[in-house]
């Protein structure tokens, strides 16, 4: 999970090196880019790219990933058109080059790929609400879920509690919580993207939050009491919530038959 600031960028590496990208988000104060950590990692390819959120800060570097790297697949929600989308962002003001790339993708990667990349021994599911019935963007947010080996995270890009209630009608979705044992905080931890009703079907280890500064005191105070804790650096203290303001890029390593380990710089 990358420091972006008040923004959003994550990627996996898979056991054959296939790669997911999940939001293109940068960071404006420490000039970090996701594309071009990528290119001097010698990232040769985006198998995956989930865009699960349309707005600028998790978009915002999307032109320069696409122009370095090639992208196999591109998931988004495709309940809203183009040509909608266009018109939604366009009552905020002039569209940014980031959304024009966004929407000339979603109106571009509309062919089912022939034969997907392969991601050895992990499970990937997406769910989205629909459009019109959400006409915000933040409750259309992409919530992908991975499971790996016992390791279950979830990435909710920035849905609202109308947008969590809406999904929990749904007998998988609930099923896919039960197995998250790292929780990525929707809307960057803060208010609005808070749903205590998740963690009726959720018991995550740690909660990780990608933000700038602290904007509302809930920020602090909502995910603590609803992490197990998980040991940190050998001593006997736990840590709860993991954020990207006071831990830097935050890192999961896993490998199959071990635990995962998760370290921060």
């Amino acid at each position: 999970v990358f420091d972006v600031s008040h923004g959003f960028c994550a990627y996996l590496i898979a056991d054959n090196g296939n790669v997911m990208l999940f939001d293109c988000g940068h960071n404006e104060r420490t000039g970090f880019r996701p594309s071009s950590y990528l290119v001097v990692n010698k990232c040769t390819g985006i198998e995956h790219l989930i865009i699960q959120n349309f707005d600028q800060d998790h978009i915002s570097d999307l032109p320069d990933v696409v122009s370095h790297l090639p992208v196999t697949r591109f998931f988004r929600n495709q309940s809203i058109s183009p040509e909608q989308l266009q018109v939604l962002k366009e009552e905020a003001g002039p569209l940014t080059t980031a959304m024009e790339t966004t929407i000339k993708m979603h109106s571009d990667y509309i062919h089912p790929v022939q034969i997907p990349p392969p991601f050895p021994n992990i499970e990937f599911e997406t769910f989205h609400n629909t459009y019109p019935e959400f006409t915000d963007t933040n409750n259309l947010s992409v919530v992908s879920f991975i499971q790996y080996d016992g390791m279950g995270i979830v990435s909710p890009g920035d849905l609202e509690k109308a947008g969590w209630l809406k999904l929990l009608e749904q007998e998988n979705f609930r099923n896919n919580l039960k197995k998250v044992n790292i929780f990525i905080a929707s809307h960057h931890g803060r208010e609005g993207g808070y749903c205590e009703d998740v963690f009726k079907y959720c018991s995550p280890d740690i909660i990780i939050i990608s933000d700038k500064e602290v904007t509302h005191e809930t920020q602090k105070t909502n995910y603590t009491k609803h992490a197990n804790g998980v040991t940190w650096d050998g001593g006997p203290e736990k840590r709860y919530v993991l954020t990207t303001r006071s831990d830097g890029m935050i890192t999961i390593n896993k490998e199959i038959g071990k635990g995962y380990h998760i370290s921060t710089s």
